[in-house]
Protein backbone atom coordinates (compact mmCIF):
# COMPACT_ATOMS: atom_id res chain seq x y z
CA UNK A 1 0.00 0.00 0.00
CA UNK A 2 2.76 2.44 0.71
CA UNK A 3 4.94 1.01 -2.29
CA UNK A 4 8.21 -0.14 0.51
CA UNK A 5 9.99 -3.05 0.04
CA UNK A 6 8.59 -6.11 2.49
CA UNK A 7 11.12 -9.01 2.74
CA UNK A 8 13.93 -7.29 0.85
CA UNK A 9 13.79 -4.52 3.58
CA UNK A 10 14.78 -6.55 6.40
CA UNK A 11 18.35 -5.64 7.78
CA UNK A 12 19.38 -8.46 10.02
CA UNK A 13 17.87 -12.05 10.89
CA UNK A 14 18.41 -15.25 13.10
CA UNK A 15 15.80 -17.99 14.10
CA UNK A 16 14.10 -15.83 16.69
CA UNK A 17 14.13 -12.14 15.16
CA UNK A 18 14.55 -10.01 12.22
CA UNK A 19 15.07 -6.09 12.34
CA UNK A 20 13.83 -3.86 9.55
CA UNK A 21 12.65 -0.03 9.38
CA UNK A 22 9.22 0.67 10.99
CA UNK A 23 7.30 1.30 7.80
CA UNK A 24 6.11 4.67 9.49
CA UNK A 25 9.76 5.65 11.23
CA UNK A 26 9.55 8.96 13.34
CA UNK A 27 12.88 9.25 12.55
CA UNK A 28 15.52 8.28 10.34
CA UNK A 29 16.90 5.16 11.82
CA UNK A 30 13.49 3.59 13.43
CA UNK A 31 14.15 0.17 13.51
CA UNK A 32 11.62 -2.66 14.58
CA UNK A 33 13.06 -5.62 16.36
CA UNK A 34 10.36 -8.42 15.48
CA UNK A 35 10.10 -11.79 16.80
CA UNK A 36 9.69 -14.49 14.14
CA UNK A 37 7.17 -16.52 15.31
CA UNK A 38 4.50 -15.55 17.23
CA UNK A 39 4.68 -13.93 20.57
CA UNK A 40 1.89 -11.61 22.33
CA UNK A 41 4.86 -9.58 23.53
CA UNK A 42 8.08 -9.60 25.70
CA UNK A 43 6.46 -10.36 29.00
CA UNK A 44 5.93 -13.81 27.63
CA UNK A 45 9.10 -14.79 26.80
CA UNK A 46 10.91 -17.31 27.90
CA UNK A 47 14.92 -16.56 29.76
CA UNK A 48 16.37 -17.73 26.25
CA UNK A 49 14.27 -15.10 23.83
CA UNK A 50 14.67 -12.29 26.59
CA UNK A 51 18.43 -12.35 26.56
CA UNK A 52 18.11 -12.69 22.84
CA UNK A 53 15.82 -9.54 22.10
CA UNK A 54 18.63 -7.94 24.19
CA UNK A 55 21.29 -8.77 22.36
CA UNK A 56 19.85 -7.53 19.18
CA UNK A 57 19.43 -4.26 21.43
CA UNK A 58 22.71 -3.75 22.05
CA UNK A 59 23.93 -4.62 18.38
CA UNK A 60 21.12 -1.95 17.63
CA UNK A 61 23.22 0.76 19.56
CA UNK A 62 26.89 -0.67 17.94
CA UNK A 63 24.73 -0.13 14.29
CA UNK A 64 24.19 3.18 15.26
CA UNK A 65 27.26 4.30 16.63
CA UNK A 66 28.87 3.03 13.27
CA UNK A 67 26.15 5.17 11.32
CA UNK A 68 24.96 8.69 13.62
CA UNK A 69 28.20 8.46 16.31
CA UNK A 70 26.37 7.83 18.72
CA UNK A 71 24.90 4.41 20.55
CA UNK A 72 22.38 6.08 22.37
CA UNK A 73 19.00 4.84 21.89
CA UNK A 74 15.34 5.19 22.80
CA UNK A 75 13.46 1.29 23.55
CA UNK A 76 9.71 1.04 23.19
CA UNK A 77 7.16 -1.67 24.12
CA UNK A 78 3.61 -1.60 23.78
CA UNK A 79 3.12 -4.68 25.89
CA UNK A 80 -0.80 -6.15 25.11
CA UNK A 81 -0.87 -8.88 28.50
CA UNK A 82 -4.50 -8.51 27.20
CA UNK A 83 -5.32 -8.51 23.17
CA UNK A 84 -4.56 -4.66 22.06
CA UNK A 85 -4.11 -3.52 25.49
CA UNK A 86 -1.21 -1.20 26.69
CA UNK A 87 -2.04 1.05 23.52
CA UNK A 88 -0.45 -1.85 21.45
CA UNK A 89 -2.25 -1.96 17.97
CA UNK A 90 -1.11 -5.43 16.92
CA UNK A 91 -1.24 -8.70 19.00
CA UNK A 92 2.78 -9.55 18.12
CA UNK A 93 5.61 -8.68 20.10
CA UNK A 94 8.05 -5.82 18.40
CA UNK A 95 10.30 -3.60 19.95
CA UNK A 96 10.83 -0.01 18.87
CA UNK A 97 14.31 1.43 18.25
CA UNK A 98 15.00 4.46 17.51
CA UNK A 99 18.64 6.31 17.71
CA UNK A 100 18.77 9.63 19.77
CA UNK A 101 21.27 12.09 18.51
CA UNK A 102 24.10 12.60 20.41
CA UNK A 103 22.59 11.47 23.58
CA UNK A 104 20.48 14.30 23.82
CA UNK A 105 16.89 13.07 25.13
CA UNK A 106 15.76 14.65 28.02
CA UNK A 107 18.62 16.65 28.22
CA UNK A 108 18.26 20.61 28.44
CA UNK A 109 18.45 21.98 24.78
CA UNK A 110 17.38 18.82 23.52
CA UNK A 111 14.59 18.74 20.44
CA UNK A 112 11.86 17.60 23.07
CA UNK A 113 13.95 18.81 26.21
CA UNK A 114 11.99 16.03 28.33
CA UNK A 115 12.31 11.96 28.59
CA UNK A 116 9.56 9.68 27.57
CA UNK A 117 10.14 8.24 30.73
CA UNK A 118 9.65 11.87 32.51
CA UNK A 119 6.11 11.97 30.30
CA UNK A 120 5.03 8.85 31.57
CA UNK A 121 5.81 9.94 35.43
CA UNK A 122 4.19 13.43 35.01
CA UNK A 123 0.84 10.77 33.57
CA UNK A 124 0.49 8.90 36.92
CA UNK A 125 2.15 5.93 35.02
CA UNK A 126 5.04 5.47 37.23
CA UNK A 127 8.00 2.95 36.09
CA UNK A 128 9.84 0.28 38.10
CA UNK A 129 13.03 -1.13 36.53
CA UNK A 130 12.69 -3.70 33.83
CA UNK A 131 14.08 -7.15 34.74
CA UNK A 132 12.46 -10.45 32.71
CA UNK A 133 10.77 -11.60 35.86
CA UNK A 134 9.38 -7.96 36.24
CA UNK A 135 7.67 -8.17 33.30
CA UNK A 136 6.77 -11.47 32.85
CA UNK A 137 4.89 -11.60 36.19
CA UNK A 138 2.98 -8.59 34.43
CA UNK A 139 1.97 -10.50 31.47
CA UNK A 140 1.10 -13.55 33.36
CA UNK A 141 -1.07 -11.78 35.65
CA UNK A 142 -3.17 -10.07 32.64
CA UNK A 143 -1.46 -6.49 33.21
CA UNK A 144 -0.34 -4.57 29.86
CA UNK A 145 2.29 -2.99 30.24
CA UNK A 146 4.78 -0.12 28.46
CA UNK A 147 8.37 -0.20 28.33
CA UNK A 148 10.77 2.03 27.94
CA UNK A 149 14.70 1.96 27.73
CA UNK A 150 16.14 5.55 27.93
CA UNK A 151 19.71 7.06 28.91
CA UNK A 152 20.92 3.30 29.27
CA UNK A 153 17.75 2.56 32.26
CA UNK A 154 15.03 0.04 31.08
CA UNK A 155 11.66 0.67 33.12
CA UNK A 156 8.48 -1.04 32.92
CA UNK A 157 5.50 0.96 33.33
CA UNK A 158 1.65 0.04 33.86
CA UNK A 159 -0.57 -0.42 30.23
CA UNK A 160 -3.53 -0.79 31.08
CA UNK A 161 -6.27 1.87 29.56
CA UNK A 162 -3.57 4.03 27.57
CA UNK A 163 -4.12 5.01 24.49
CA UNK A 164 -3.52 3.32 21.26
CA UNK A 165 -0.13 4.21 19.89
CA UNK A 166 0.65 5.89 23.56
CA UNK A 167 4.24 5.70 23.11
CA UNK A 168 4.69 6.94 20.04
CA UNK A 169 3.19 10.09 20.33
CA UNK A 170 5.59 10.48 23.46
CA UNK A 171 8.78 9.49 21.30
CA UNK A 172 7.88 11.98 18.48
CA UNK A 173 7.48 15.11 21.38
CA UNK A 174 10.57 13.75 22.75
CA UNK A 175 12.57 13.43 19.74
CA UNK A 176 11.29 16.22 17.16
CA UNK A 177 10.04 19.09 20.16
CA UNK A 178 6.68 20.43 19.12
CA UNK A 179 3.72 17.64 17.46
CA UNK A 180 1.29 19.93 17.19
CA UNK A 181 0.05 18.82 14.01
CA UNK A 182 2.02 16.03 13.43
CA UNK A 183 0.69 12.63 12.93
CA UNK A 184 2.31 9.76 15.49
CA UNK A 185 -0.02 6.65 14.70
CA UNK A 186 1.39 4.71 12.04
CA UNK A 187 -1.46 4.40 9.62
CA UNK A 188 -1.12 8.37 9.44
CA UNK A 189 2.36 8.27 8.82
CA UNK A 190 3.39 5.24 6.28
CA UNK A 191 1.95 6.61 2.98
CA UNK A 192 3.59 10.22 3.17
CA UNK A 193 6.13 11.13 0.86
CA UNK A 194 8.27 11.85 3.99
CA UNK A 195 7.82 8.60 5.85
CA UNK A 196 8.96 6.93 2.66
CA UNK A 197 11.89 9.16 2.19
CA UNK A 198 13.41 8.45 6.12
CA UNK A 199 12.20 4.56 5.48
CA UNK A 200 14.56 4.59 2.67
CA UNK A 201 17.34 6.57 4.36
CA UNK A 202 17.52 3.98 6.90
CA UNK A 203 17.86 1.46 4.88
CA UNK A 204 20.44 3.24 2.78
CA UNK A 205 22.33 4.72 5.75
CA UNK A 206 21.89 1.27 8.27
CA UNK A 207 22.65 -1.37 5.65
CA UNK A 208 26.25 -0.47 5.71
CA UNK A 209 26.58 -0.08 9.04
CA UNK A 210 24.91 -3.34 9.56
CA UNK A 211 27.80 -4.62 7.46
CA UNK A 212 30.42 -3.05 9.28
CA UNK A 213 28.72 -4.30 12.45
CA UNK A 214 29.21 -7.88 11.00
CA UNK A 215 32.60 -7.77 10.45
CA UNK A 216 34.20 -6.30 13.31
CA UNK A 217 32.22 -9.01 15.25
CA UNK A 218 33.43 -11.54 12.92
CA UNK A 219 36.46 -10.58 13.17
CA UNK A 220 36.02 -10.55 17.24
CA UNK A 221 35.04 -14.24 17.00
CA UNK A 222 38.32 -15.27 15.25
CA UNK A 223 40.23 -13.32 17.44
CA UNK A 224 38.88 -14.35 21.05
CA UNK A 225 39.98 -18.07 19.64
CA UNK A 226 43.37 -17.58 18.42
Amino acid sequence: MADLPGEPAVLAADDDFFLMPDLAPLVEGHLLLVASRHIQCAGAFGKRLWAGAWQWRHRAGRVYQAAYGSSDLLLLEHGPATSQGGGACVDHVHWHLLPVPGGTSGEPGAPGVRSVRALLEEQGLPGVPATRDVVHRRYLAGRSYLMVEEQGLATVHPGDGVASQHLRRAALQVLCGDTEGQPWRWQERFGLAGSRVLFQRTLDVLRPAIALDDELQRASRIASHQ
